[in-house]
Order: structure tokens, then C-alpha cells, then sequence
């Protein structure tokens, strides 16, 4: 277990380029607009404010993060107070995540992961998407359960019982609905033994890595752009929560491989921009409201 968490630490620090995003593109010459309904998406900087200004505080900001005990309150302050910089930067340079983690250092705990989630679209990450989750729970369960031929699909079902938790049936739920929907998620989610090597992130843009020793499941990973980038979680439906905030945090495209799923949990389960759909998301929607009806 320790190599392993050693072996998690060297896949976080490495530079990986899988994802085209490299500082100083082109991209500024492009139109900059929301992505996935962001409210506040690209802010202004605070009146009376230059960027030299808010870079001191950025930097005071990762003195902090440096020390044994970090002060979270003042993060908190400085973090909201440099929104506006860390976005310019996001939005228009494109930098790797792990450039951006050397700058931001405290984006990348779970605290400011919801609190820079709320700065850009006024909504409660965690809260958002659990509820969602829990309100549509029976209904993609029963759905599933209907849906005959997907053997993956049939494989997480038998997973559940009539004594299976809250916990179980949403794993359940977020893993099956790319089978459902007939999306590939193979360079999406992986388990992998505590023992394995540090391989078993290549290839993977977006994912979430769950680390088995023996039986007993010991993490819980998310992966970026073949880095681990955040691990130690407790179970795949925070994982998921999580790694939901990071794409909307460091302006990360949803892989194309699952963009239903992944339109599916922001505009259904979190109800984030539902009122654009596409034609199957809108009709998947549908046959889940006609049924909690």
C-alpha cells in the first residue's frame, strides 16, 4: 500500500500534454464564452484592482498553502479575491493541470473545489449533485433493470439487493449510465490493484480510478490528463462529485467518448443548464420525469 501511494504521488507531479492544452496558445484569439452554463465565467477584475495586485495575493496564497497549519479561513478569502486572475489565466493561456496546480495550489482541495464551483455557477456542488442522484434514483434503477442485452449494464444490477445502501445504488447508478447509454468508458474508469504499476493512468484524459487490495477497496482516485490529481477519496459517488468540479473549475472539455453521461449529470442530475439539451439527453429526461410522475 505504501508503494502505491508513493507511485500515485510521482503520477500527480509528471507533465503530461494528452489534453492539447499548452500555455501561451492561441486560444485568446478565439471567442471566450461559458462552457458548460457557467454564470461567472470570465469576471472582470475588482474595481481599483490591477493583476499585479492580485498576483501578491496569489502568491501569499501558496506561502500559506506551505505551511503545517494552514490558515482555511484565509485561503477561503484569498482564493474568492483572486477568482477573477486564476480564471484569466485558465480561460485564456489553457495551461496543464498540473501547471495550474504549482500556481493554485489550494484549488485542488476539496473545500475550494466547492467553493470555486459555487464562484462559477451559484450552485452547491456536493448538494446539487446528490440530490439529483437521490431524485432519480429509482427511476434509473428501474430503467436499468428493464434494459435487457447490456451485459456490464446486468453485472452492476446483481450487484444490488433489497438490503443494498443509498451508497451502493448510486455507484450503481454512475457507473451504468454509460452502458445505458451506449458510451465507451473503458479510458474512463479503471480498478487496479494496489500493487500495479504507475501505468495505469496513460491513456486516461478524465477519469476516476478505484485501487483494490484483495478485496477491500483502499482508494479512490481522479485522474487528469494522465496525473492522479486527487486520491484518498472515500467512494466513487464523491469522486464523481468532485471531479465535476474540477472540469468546471479548470475549463476542461467532458470527454467525447461520454458526453451523454456527462451531460446527463450536469443537466439533469445537477440541473445545470438543463434548459439546452440535446435530442437524446432531452428525451432520456423525459422517460425519467413521465416516470417520477
Amino acid at each position: 500500500m505504501g508503494n502505491f501511494r508513493q507511485k500515485m504521488r510521482v503520477a500527480g507531479c509528471s507533465e503530461l500534454r494528452v489534453n492539447a492544452r499548452t500555455s501561451g496558445s492561441t486560444s485568446s484569439k478565439r471567442l471566450k464564452k461559458a462552457r458548460k452554463s457557467e454564470v461567472n465565467f470570465l469576471p472582470d477584475f475588482p474595481e481599483g484592482k490591477a493583476q499585479s495586485d492580485l498576483e501578491i495575493e496569489r502568491s501569499a496564497m501558496v506561502s500559506e498553502m506551505k505551511k503545517r497549519k494552514v490558515d482555511w479561513k484565509q485561503i477561503g478569502e484569498m482564493m474568492s479575491n483572486t477568482f477573477p486572475l486564476r480564471r484569466k489565466e485558465i480561460v485564456e493561456d489553457e495551461p496543464l493541470v498540473t501547471q495550474v496546480k504549482d500556481r493554485w495550489p489550494a484549488l485542488f482541495s476539496e473545500r475550494q473545489i466547492e467553493a470555486e464551483f459555487a464562484r462559477l455557477t451559484s450552485v452547491d456542488l456536493k448538494g446539487s449533485f446528490f440530490a439529483g442522484l437521490d431524485q432519480y434514483l429509482a427511476k434509473f434503477l428501474e430503467l436499468y433493470k428493464a434494459k435487457n442485452g447490456i451485459v456490464d449494464l446486468t453485472r452492476l444490477m446483481r450487484c444490488l439487493n433489497d438490503d443494498s445502501s443509498t451508497h451502493q445504488k448510486r455507484t450503481v447508478l454512475l457507473l451504468g449510465l454509460p452502458h445505458f447509454l451506449k458510451e465507451d468508458l473503458s479510458c474512463f474508469f479503471k480498478t487496479v490493484e494496489a500493487t500495479d504499476d504507475d501505468t495505469f493512468t496513460r491513456g486516461m484524459k478524465v477519469g476516476v480510478v478505484m485501487v483494490k487490495d484483495g478485496e477491500d477497496i483502499i482508494d479512490t482516485s481522479v485522474v487528469l490528463e494522465e496525473a492522479v490529481i486527487l486520491s484518498d477519496l472515500k467512494d466513487i459517488p464523491r469522486a464523481f462529485a468532485l471531479l465535476m468540479g474540477l472540469l468546471f473549475a479548470l475549463n476542461i472539455d467532458y470527454p467525447k467518448e461520454l458526453r451523454y453521461t456527462f451531460e446527463v449529470i450536469q443537466k439533469v442530475l445537477m440541473n445545470i443548464g438543463g434548459g439546452q439539451c440535446s435530442s437524446l439527453v432531452h428525451g432520456f429526461r423525459n422517460r425519467l420525469l413521465r416516470k417520477t410522475m
